[in-house]
């Protein structure tokens, strides 16, 4: 049940359609003070329309709305304010919820569409750090969001396992490496020797050419290059899958770079087929000078190809096999360029689909103040961080609750929920500061907080007996009625934090909601009253139930005790 379109139908009525249904939406307002309202209209849009005054316009629609749902509707200045029904919405709301459980909030906007994302996306022989956290979880909320407002969507892990990066790894393996030392701790060894390679080719470029001719034996078929790269993607990938199950994170596709190998002969025949490739430099490129855009770079002068090649054969091979209506890439802010130039590209060889991909940045995760880096080896692995995570919460648990069963399950649903929240808290767009004492604290803006509120009301339900009904009974209307104001506001969020592709705004939502439910039970005695007890059990249930699945969008358990 959503007021907001109650009140957009209201006023459409009202203004014989002389603004859409949607614009109606668009302007409505939540009121700074409760004094005020519920809801509010600005005028001023239908000022011209109306040839009036933005004042009289509003006055003349309180005159006119007429509505049930609405206990009093009032003009304040060029502003329509209304005081929602509270008893009505509240026994809707409520019984609503417990009809639709998790579906709560679904919207069927994308009407089964398909939608690619691309996420995650760790280079192969470098250990999984904190850098790679938000394009994963950031990418994994925005496939559960956009899947609960009616999308389908594929989770694509384009793995970075190409590039002249692994002609230098293979060089430092060659050069320094040790077999024995590689097979017992590969991922750990093959950084180290990545490290080294840099640290000595700031002595001796030459390094630097031999790698990129290491490559270039890849991209013909070398036999010795083609094993060392297979041995490295293997224990990668190994080492990545403990990672992601740790998560709770899956893929649809794991097709990284070196996928595309055979797929790129193709796009540069049609480049050069349609005239869009020329030379420059002995290198070759299609120019985006109509769009104020730099070249971009197809092949270089050695005939070795680049990230766009193979981005546009990914791009071609993923329309052709999943006919997505939009394609997503959850990449950092520093790859804008790239992307930009992609589209373009493709639309110039004639894929209009290709105005439908879109970069979804991100800032980027720091430490103190620097962005991390693999090659001056100042990481902090991700791996590390959960593990530290989980024995936190763990000590929490023994500490507080030593007798709470399935304690291992519990310790990692609350450390790895901390470590996920705490990014997804943040605006996608802005940098975040490495912290290990913010990322784990267990009160305050965090996961945590949010998933004791969920046990705390698990515990409610189950010392006061709850019965599941739909015959819903109201009392404590004023005092809960932020609580229902929040859970109508659930679709709204999910589809704002769907449009800006920005799951920060579920998890600010589900802030308020477990602050405005901990204020309820501070005041409220829910089970002391054997009367009222079941009512207010509603209440607990449908805002559990909504705390709950706004955790899965974000890709969070939710423990039922802690």
């Amino acid at each position: 049940m959503d007021a907001k379109q109650i009140f957009v139908q209201s006023l459409y009525e009202c203004m014989d359609g002389n603004l859409k249904k949607e614009r109606l939406y668009s302007l409505i307002e939540k009121p700074k003070q409760a004094k005020m309202g519920d809801l509010a209209f600005p005028c001023f849009e239908l000022a011209r329309n109306y040839r009036k005054n933005p004042q009289e316009i509003a006055t003349q629609i309180v005159e006119e709305i007429n509505s049930i749902y609405f206990e009093r509707v009032e003009a304040v200045g060029a502003y329509v304010n209304v005081f929602l029904n509270k008893a009505l919405f509240t026994k809707k709301i409520l019984q609503q919820i417990s009809k639709e459980k998790t579906n709560f909030g679904y919207s069927n906007l994308g009407e089964e569409k398909v939608i690619t994302i691309d996420l995650s996306s760790p280079n192969i022989a470098k250990p999984f750090s904190m850098g790679h956290l938000r394009s994963t979880v950031i990418g994994n909320a925005i496939a559960n969001i956009a899947e609960k407002v009616g999308y389908k969507t594929v989770r694509i892990n384009h793995l970075g396992d190409w590039g002249t990066q692994f002609g230098k790894l293979m060089v430092a393996y060659q050069k320094w490496g040790n077999e024995d030392q590689v097979r017992a701790n590969p991922i750990k060894e093959l950084l180290q020797l990545y490290i080294r390679f840099h640290e000595e080719a700031e002595v001796d470029t030459k390094l630097n050419d031999i790698g990129r001719k290491w490559f270039k034996r890849l991209e013909d078929g070398d036999a010795q290059a083609e094993e060392l790269w297979g041995w490295f993607r293997e224990e990668s990938l190994k080492d990545f899958s403990r990672i992601y199950e740790l998560l709770g994170i899956s893929f649809d596709s794991y097709n990284g770079e070196a996928f595309y190998n055979d797929k790129m002969d193709r796009v540069v025949h049609e480049l050069q087929q349609k005239g869009l490739l020329i030379e420059s430099e002995g290198a070759k490129v299609v120019t985006l000078e109509e769009e104020n855009l730099p070249p971009c770079l197809i092949q270089k002068r050695d005939g070795t190809t680049l990230y766009a090649t193979r981005d546009l054969a990914a791009a071609i091979y993923r329309y052709e096999t999943y006919h997505f209506a939009k394609s997503l890439y959850v990449v950092g802010n520093e790859q804008t360029l790239h992307f930009t130039q992609l589209s373009y590209v493709l639309q110039k060889m004639g894929y209009n689909w290709a105005k439908n991909m879109k970069h979804i940045s991100f800032g980027m995760m720091l430490k103190e103040g620097k962005k991390m880096s693999t090659r001056k080896g100042k990481l902090v692995l991700l791996e590390e961080v959960l593990q530290e995570a989980i024995q936190l919460a763990n000590n929490n648990i023994m500490e507080k609750n030593p007798l709470l069963e399935k304690k291992e399950e519990v310790a990692r649903q609350v450390g790895v929920g901390a470590v996920i929240f705490h990014d997804l808290k943040n605006d996608r767009h802005n940098d975040v500061e490495f912290s290990l004492e913010d990322m784990l604290r267990f009160e305050g803006e965090t996961g945590p907080y949010i998933q004791y509120t969920h046990a705390r009301m698990n515990s409610l339900l189950k010392k006061g007996g709850y019965r599941e009904t739909n015959n819903v009974s109201v009392v404590d209307i004023n005092e809960a009625w932020p609580i229902i104001t929040r859970l109508m506001a659930l679709q709204d969020t999910v589809m704002k934090a769907y449009n800006a592709s920005d799951p920060s705004k579920i998890a600010k939502y589900l802030i308020e909601l477990a602050r405005e439910f901990n204020k309820y039970y501070a005041n409220v005695r829910i089970l002391g009253d054997e009367e009222n007890k079941q009512a207010r059990l509603q209440l607990v249930y449908s805002v559990k139930t909504v705390l709950k699945e706004g955790l899965r969008l974000l890709g969070i358990q939710a423990p039922d005790a802690m």
